[in-house]
């Protein structure tokens, strides 16, 4: 049973200055539960359905058993799903290292479906690097979270003031633009940055004066634009297969 301090507790996470003031964070669902438990040292506590550790008996963090209404309160989730993890945020070793990879740069990309899902393909194609500017969603907002699908545990991310950060290495930037040249004849690419944009106003100054290959996905049909998410996929899966 939940006392009222961990409900709180536990709720106040939902927070991004609480969850940064404890270096924490929630993933929700057997599936991450399994990824976290796997690839992330660092679980404090499991909250979980009788049902959840039965399945789970040779878990070996602090597991307490909670009711299904108990787990809606905790839950951040429009459907919880039998357990919720309570886990440490990864620090990045050191700043990123640009030469010999190709690092995804995020400019205000504020969904947190598609922060997740660029954060799962960046993990699907072997990209290990993403830098976001400090106005993009938090990468430890619980739908950010969930939509990684646990990547979230295998790629780096660092946030950054771009109006002032710098490369240091010179380096190709790409940068997905509607006058770009057509990704589909780039080729392979083993360095660069590729910066996507947000999703209303994409790359903005003085980022964009900062790409020295600019790309872009042909239209065929007559959707009016792309969800950013879609478009970092293709262009990643150009440029890391060429």
């Amino acid at each position: 049973m939940l006392t009222k301090n961990e409900l709180k507790y536990i709720q106040s996470l939902g927070h991004k200055k609480e969850r940064d003031q404890a270096s924490l964070f929630i993933a929700e669902g057997p599936k991450l539960a399994e990824e976290l438990l796997h690839n992330q040292p660092g679980v404090q506590h499991i909250y979980a359905t009788r049902e959840w550790i039965e399945k789970n008996t040779a878990v070996k963090v602090p597991v307490s058993e909670i009711s299904a209404v108990e787990l809606s309160r905790i839950s951040q989730l429009q459907t919880p799903h039998e357990v919720v993890v309570i886990a440490n945020q990864r620090t990045p070793p050191g700043e990123p290292v640009l030469n010999d990879q190709l690092t995804i740069v995020l400019d205000g990309i504020q969904d947190p479906g598609n922060m997740g899902t660029i954060i799962r393909i960046a993990d699907w194609f072997n990209v290990q690097q993403i830098i976001c500017s400090n106005d993009c969603v938090d990468i430890y907002n619980a739908k950010v979270v969930q939509s990684t699908m646990g990547s979230i545990m295998r790629v780096n991310c660092w946030y950054k003031d771009l109006n002032h950060w710098e490369p240091g290495v010179d380096i190709n930037v790409y940068g997905a633009l509607l006058n770009g040249k057509n990704i589909y004849s780039v080729g392979k690419v083993n360095e660069g940055l590729l910066v996507i944009g947000n999703e209303s106003k994409g790359i903005r100054e003085p980022f964009i004066s900062k790409i020295t290959h600019p790309v872009t996905i042909p239209k065929v049909g007559k959707a009016e634009s792309l969800n950013a998410a879609i478009a970092t996929g293709i262009i990643v899966g150009c440029l890391v297969n060429g």
